[in-house]
C-alpha cells in the first residue's frame, strides 16, 4: 500500500512486475507532452481525480473532468493540458509499466 501525493509534477506510486500507478498534477496552463510524447511499450488509463483540461491524444481532443477516464493506446502520441483556475489532478495506470522508480521512461517491454 501507498499513500498518494498529489502535490506537484509527476510521481511513480507504486509499480508491481505487470502494472504501475502514477500521479500526475499540472498547475493551470501546464501542459505536458506533445506530438513525440509516446508510449511505446505500454497502455495508460488516465483518471481525472480533480481540475479540468483536455488531452489531445492521436490527434483527437478530449475535455477533461472530475471522474473522466481516459485510455492511451501504446504508442499513441499524446498531450495533456491544465486548463481552469485549479490543477488538473490525475492518478495513470500503466500497463505493463512505462517508468523508473525516478521517473524516467523505460524502454519497451521491460522492467525495473
Amino acid at each position: 500500500m501507498t499513500q498518494l501525493d498529489f502535490d506537484s509534477g509527476f510521481d511513480v506510486a507504486l509499480t508491481h512486475g505487470r502494472a504501475q500507478a502514477a500521479t500526475m498534477t499540472l498547475r493551470a496552463g501546464e501542459r505536458t507532452g506533445g506530438p513525440d510524447n509516446r508510449h511505446v511499450g505500454a497502455d495508460q488509463w488516465m483518471y481525472v481525480v480533480s481540475g479540468r483540461g483536455e488531452a489531445i491524444v492521436g490527434g483527437e481532443r478530449h475535455e477533461l473532468g472530475p471522474g473522466a477516464l481516459l485510455l492511451i493506446e501504446r504508442g499513441e502520441a499524446h498531450e495533456i493540458r491544465a486548463g481552469g483556475g485549479e490543477p488538473l489532478r490525475t492518478l495513470n495506470f500503466y500497463d505493463p509499466p512505462a517508468y523508473s522508480a525516478t521517473g524516467d521512461p523505460l524502454p519497451a517491454g521491460r522492467s525495473e
